[in-house]
């Protein structure tokens, strides 16, 4: 099986982790927060971020030959789950806007926090190619 590290010039340069891993047709992508091209987490609410962190994956997914229609499995780990609902007319939007309307399987799950104490939310993800 050939394993494939991928980590696109225009996300941060990761520390410990590959931002993708294709290994034959199977692209597992880190989990992807708010960062924007200077190393730091977007301001603004859980919209501003779940964007950026969507397109930091669709960045990564790309890269790794992929797109959108190829994710077969995502995880939004979020801060702070009410926040997320309250926003998920908007959210959706969103994720149409960049993803399309076929979904992958999905999970949200509420965590304490994640490795950058400005993010919200953190989106992981397998995709199919």
């Amino acid at each position: 099986m050939a394993i494939e590290r991928i980590n696109p010039s225009t996300l941060g340069k990761p520390s410990g982790f590959s931002h993708a891993v294709r290994a034959d047709n199977v692209v597992y992508l880190a989990g992807q927060t708010a960062l924007d091209a200077s190393g730091h987490i977007v301001e603004g609410g859980i919209l501003t971020q779940f964007r950026q962190a969507m397109t930091n994956l669709l960045t990564a997914l790309e890269a790794a030959g992929g797109s959108p229609q190829n994710l077969v499995d995502v995880t939004i780990y979020l801060l702070d789950i009410p926040d997320y609902q309250a926003n998920g007319r908007e959210i959706g939007k969103i994720w149409r806007e960049l993803a399309g309307t076929e979904y992958p399987a999905m999970a949200g799950i509420g965590v304490t926090s994640l490795w950058q104490p400005e993010a919200l939310i953190e989106i992981q993800a397998v995709a199919h190619l």
